[in-house]
């Protein structure tokens, strides 16, 4: 017995010595991997990489930017079913275990140890929470142990639902997507909220592999999984099992959702907006910030101002003829398989590229280039159509057998009934943008042909000499210094010595003179030694500083060819000038952003700045309604804005732009070409939109001896003023108070009643003379002034 007793003895002591042994070491082990262990406590305050979204101002999408594609959505607007689905098939038991599943690592350690295929993890959501967030990827058993103790000290940190929260917005779910609310958008184009039993088992389906489960290549084995995890579903009490049955039948349903600004053909737009962020941000807030950023896009008039613009360019390049085909390709057994390796504009719709199969003098067979499925992988349908001589007229070429041959590659476009019409590529460019005259905000904004084939936008980065479309600022500039509608300059030659032995002697585009005339008909004829003359007598030094103020130059030379507009500007500044022209002389800025929030919705930018006095009141009582108080510069007195707005009427009326009246509303502008037509303009306005047109060379050459705004850029802005218009209310120009309208002969300015007169606006104390008296004869005005290149008449007219 007492053998038996001191083993016993001996026994306990050598257990409790194993145990404190085991013990020690076990804690050793903890003590040792605890060290260096990343600090959870971060995970309070996480903010992952959410992508910036840009909408437009109707609230659609209109582009977003990220490096990893996330919509951070809060738990408690995730939805239960979306919860259950990945409850079910990553952790059954998560709301019940402290952080780690110890079955579930036994049998991953069994199955590791047995060396049978990819290793296990079997991680908790916890444990997977700690591994994304504080660990990495790599695949050991001490970063195994590591992720167990961290999972336990976040357990013991933070609510399940906190955990969940995480998981849910940080996991990998394939083809670019990051958490749930972008997974669901991309993959259904839905909101978490509107998905299925189906399409949430898919998404939960894909955190284990996500290139194992690809809803394409890997159809079948996506299928399989998605079923498993509806399975898990009903087997764990979430669904009923006919709901569940009834899931498995349906197929996948996924469509990627490929977001582009094509779909309101605003590539230059989406690029300036992302530009101005990331120049404000830097690239990680734009990439990663979440931003929430309302532009000030109209997707109606946008589409309305690309059409214009592209119709535009189109009629000048048809005009100078067909170039002949793209490329040529081998037709081969499968003419479709070439045709779809050739790059095309993705912008350009309804065009699209094409062969010719079959060719005869009056009939064309052609093959349209192939579609590509989801996954970008091109169908096997083949679609072909036909072009008749129709289709080819404006190439003049009167058969098709000489305009093309099979093999040929170019664009077409469809008309009716399968049949195609030729198109190629404008080789001119140009641009077009639409803007709020009172705001600065951009309604619409195109440059150039198509943004896939050139990122290069001329509406805001071309510099580009604006030529006559400058000319209403030097007259803005004379009549806010004292000369009238109706004062009169002299329309004759005129030599300026340029000091190094030089004379430089302007010339009119219709290369004659027409004697004394007033300001207006020379803004409304647009002529060139009227404008010169004006500039020499207001000082070009003054019109240098109204140019700076409104904004078309920064530092302008005061030379006097820069009256002319041979000075480079943009596209975007001038329009904004003459948007200070029609919101009656008020500074604005041109913005494409309206605000910004950040991922938390606290606005951090807004471009309004005006104050809305009153508008914080807590209740009514009887106080004054709220007024918005405009601090804005006035560059302009807003009687001389009005002024030049009337005169710019007529050039709609009278003069360059005629081709605009057909129009039929209260509308104003000016015509803008430069020497040898290398640049055409025309930027005008009605009472509420401003728009400026612009066409040419990226590389600058002449259009053409012929080539005017008149013929070119009116027309551009004509048609899209009819569309912008269409169901608008023809509304007059506001006529400040002060102004006097006086009926005047336009071609004299004298006063007048009869026929042909015109109401003029005048400010107080100037009005028309009632005649004028000159010496000489009115080509060559000689007048009683002793200086020969002035005259006065009576009244407050004068000649100059």
């Amino acid at each position: 017995m007492r053998m038996i007793a001191r083993f016993l003895g001996f026994a306990f002591a050598t257990g409790a010595l194993v145990f404190v042994i085991g013990a020690c070491a076990a804690g050793f082990v903890i003590w040792r991997f605890e060290q260096g262990l990343p600090a959870y406590t971060q995970l309070q305050n996480y903010e992952p990489p959410v992508m910036t979204r840009v909408h437009a101002g109707d609230g659609s999408i209109l582009a977003e930017y990220s490096r990893e594609r996330r919509l951070y959505l809060p738990i408690s607007a995730i939805p239960t079913l979306v919860k259950d689905a990945f409850i079910s098939a990553e952790d059954k038991n998560f709301y019940t275990h402290n952080g780690v599943d110890p079955e579930g690592i036994l049998r991953a350690v069994f199955s590791n140890l047995q060396g049978k295929g990819r290793q296990q993890g079997a991680s908790t959501i916890t444990q997977q929470v700690a591994k994304n967030f504080l660990l990495g990827n790599e695949r050991s058993y001490e970063r195994k142990i590591r992720e167990i103790l961290l999972a336990f000290r976040i357990e013991s940190a933070y609510s399940k639902d906190k955990i969940l929260e995480l998981y849910l917005n940080e996991i990998y779910l394939g083809l670019g997507n990051y958490g749930v609310a972008a997974a669901a958008l991309n993959y259904f184009g839905k909101s978490v909220h509107e998905l299925t039993i189906a399409e949430c088992a898919y998404l939960a389906a894909l955190p284990k592999a996500p290139n194992n489960y690809q809803p394409f290549q890997k159809h079948d084995r996506a299928v399989d999984r998605r079923n498993w995890v509806i399975d898990r579903m009903v087997e764990n009490g979430y669904i009923k099992r006919e709901d569940g049955e009834k899931a498995k039948t349906e197929p996948l349903g996924v469509n990627p959702r490929v977001l582009t600004p094509d779909t309101y053909a605003a590539g230059y737009f989406a690029e300036e907006v992302r530009r101005e962020l990331s120049e404000r941000y830097g690239e990680q807030k734009l990439y990663e910030g979440g931003l929430s950023v309302r532009a000030t896009l109209d997707p109606k008039m946008q589409l309305m101002a690309r059409k214009a613009l592209v119709d535009g360019l189109v009629r000048y390049d048809e005009a100078h003829g067909w170039r002949g085909a793209m490329r040529h390709i081998d037709l081969g057994q499968d003419w479709g398989i070439p045709l779809a390796e050739i790059p095309s504009l993705g912008d350009v719709q309804p065009w699209r590229l094409a062969v010719a199969i079959d060719v005869n003098d009056g009939y064309a067979r052609i093959g349209l280039q192939p579609r590509r499925d989801a996954s970008g992988a091109v169908t096997s349908e083949r679609e072909t159509g036909e072009m008749l001589l129709d289709g080819i007229k404006w190439t003049h070429k009167g058969s098709l057998r000489t305009t093309f041959q099979p093999g040929d590659v170019f664009y077409v476009e469809p008309l009716k009934s399968g049949q195609y019409r030729l198109r190629q590529i404008p080789e001119v460019s140009g641009a077009i943008m639409a803007m709020d005259p009172f705001t600065g905000r951009v309604f619409a904004m195109v440059g150039g042909f198509s943004f896939d084939q050139s990122e290069f936008d001329r509406a805001m980065q071309a510099y580009r000499q604006p030529g006559s479309s400058f000319k209403p600022f030097v007259y803005a500039t004379a009549i806010d210094n004292g000369y009238t509608p109706s004062s009169i300059v002299l329309d004759a030659p005129i030599e300026i010595d340029l000091g190094n032995g030089e004379v430089w002697r302007p010339e009119n585009f219709e290369g004659k003179s027409s004697g004394p005339h007033t300001l207006r008909f020379g803004v409304e004829h647009s002529i060139n030694q009227m404008t010169v003359r004006l500039a020499r007598d207001v000082g070009m030094p003054l019109i240098a500083e109204y140019a700076k103020r409104f904004g078309i130059y920064d530092d302008m030379p005061p030379l006097l060819s820069m009256s002319l507009g041979a000075g480079e500007t943009t596209l975007m500044r001038m329009t904004t000038a003459y948007s200070m022209l029609a919101n009656g002389g008020r500074r604005i800025k041109a913005t494409l952003i309206d605000r910004i929030q950040d991922r938390w919705g606290h606005t951090i930018y807004k471009h309004d700045e005006r104050v809305c006095q009153g508008c914080d009141a807590e209740r009514w009582e009887n106080q004054n309604e709220p007024k918005l108080i405009d601090k804005r510069e006035q560059v302009l007195d807003p009687l001389t804005a009005y002024q030049m707005t009337s005169i710019m009427e007529g050039v709609i009326q009278r003069g360059t732009g005629q081709a605009i009246r057909e129009v039929g509303k209260h509308l104003a502008g000016k015509t803008g070409t430069t020497n040898e037509a290398k640049d055409l303009w025309f930027v005008g306005y009605s009472p509420d939109l401003t728009v400026g047109v612009f066409m040419g060379y990226d590389r600058p050459r002449s259009l053409g001896d012929s080539a005017q705004a008149a013929l070119y850029t009116a027309p551009i802005f004509r048609d899209f003023m009819e569309m912008a218009l269409k169901d608008k209310p023809d509304v007059p120009f506001r006529v400040p108070p002060g102004i006097k309208l006086i009926n005047v002969d336009p071609r004299t300015g004298l006063r007048a009643n009869g026929p042909g007169s015109i109401l003029e606006a005048f400010k107080p104390g100037t009005g028309p003379p009632d005649s004028y008296t000159f010496v000489g004869d009115a080509g060559s005005p000689r007048a009683v002034n002793p200086d020969p290149e002035k005259g006065v008449g009576s009244g407050t007219g004068g000649l100059y």
